[in-house]
């Protein structure tokens, strides 16, 4: 098939694989507005020069991926396949104009409708931008801080949890020791709490980790701060879902937040 030529909109946090290493997974929009999942692509091992951004287009060429039922999900033909970068919508200001022309195309607000979808083999949606009717609240719950064993001794055996920077061998990121998680309700008044996957929540509590010199609940309140404080009182907010390959057929609610989508609003509203 021709490359593909994807608007990313989705890096979730890296997962390690046993089989891979350290995957990330990747989602966006094609030029026709249709959702594309990318997955796996070895993101940190990429050069610099391919290492893409939210809101750049990028081309590659992908095969459907045979081990993924989901119809949006596709793969790179190999991990070597060149990423390329061509172009970049930016912010255009607070309010994202441009960005929204091609993420507010088709915007969910009943997660029961959405699910449906989901579970109607005929549809199978698996990628979505969904608007809460209200942002209860952000649960941070500790978890555990190192990977499972079985994947540890995997990656052990490829030295990737050695400190060899000296040696430009590659390190596996550290695993999140806190699992985030947005309450809302939608328009019905459903209530659901589903997991924050997003690459930039990780980093964001790395990031206060580091500037409160360690002071884990420091980090959280910041992040708390950031997707209460700001995303829900004073954001446009809607978050882009998706939902995993183990539980899109069988979980009650399927879904999980994969990323948001933030400008300031056009008029003054709050999810709060």
């Amino acid at each position: 098939m021709p490359k593909e030529k994807v608007l990313i909109t989705v890096k979730t946090y890296p997962s390690i694989s046993a089989k891979y290493e350290e995957l990330v997974c990747t989602a966006g929009f094609r030029e026709d507005g249709s959702w594309i999942r990318i997955y796996p692509v070895q993101f940190r091992k990429k050069k610099y020069s391919q290492q893409y951004s939210k809101y750049q287009w990028v081309e590659i060429d992908l095969v459907k991926n045979t081990s993924d039922f989901r119809k949006e999900s596709y793969r790179p033909i190999s991990h070597d396949t060149e990423i390329k970068i061509t172009g970049e919508i930016k912010p255009d200001g607070d309010d994202w104009k441009e960005r929204r022309k091609f993420v507010l195309n088709k915007v969910y607000s009943s997660l029961n409708k959405l699910i449906d979808e989901a579970k109607d083999k005929n549809i199978g949606t698996s990628l979505a931008v969904f608007k809460p009717s209200e942002i209860i609240g952000l649960e941070i719950k500790e978890v555990d801080r190192e990977w499972s064993k079985e994947k540890r001794n995997k990656l052990n055996q490829l030295n990737l949890f050695e400190t060899t920077d000296s040696e430009g061998k590659f390190q596996v990121v550290k695993k999140l020791p806190y699992k985030f998680s947005y309450r809302i309700k939608d328009i019905d008044g459903t209530a659901s709490k589903m997991m924050i996957e997003d690459w930039e929540i990780g980093q964001l509590f790395w990031n206060s980790l580091k500037r409160h010199g360690g002071d884990e609940q420091l980090a959280c309140e910041d992040v708390r701060k950031k997707y209460i404080d700001d995303f829900a009182r004073t954001k446009d907010l809607h978050l882009f879902l998706g939902t995993t390959l183990l539980h899109h057929n069988t979980g009650k609610n399927p879904f999980v937040i994969i990323g948001t989508f933030h400008p300031k609003p056009t008029t003054q509203t709050s999810l709060f």
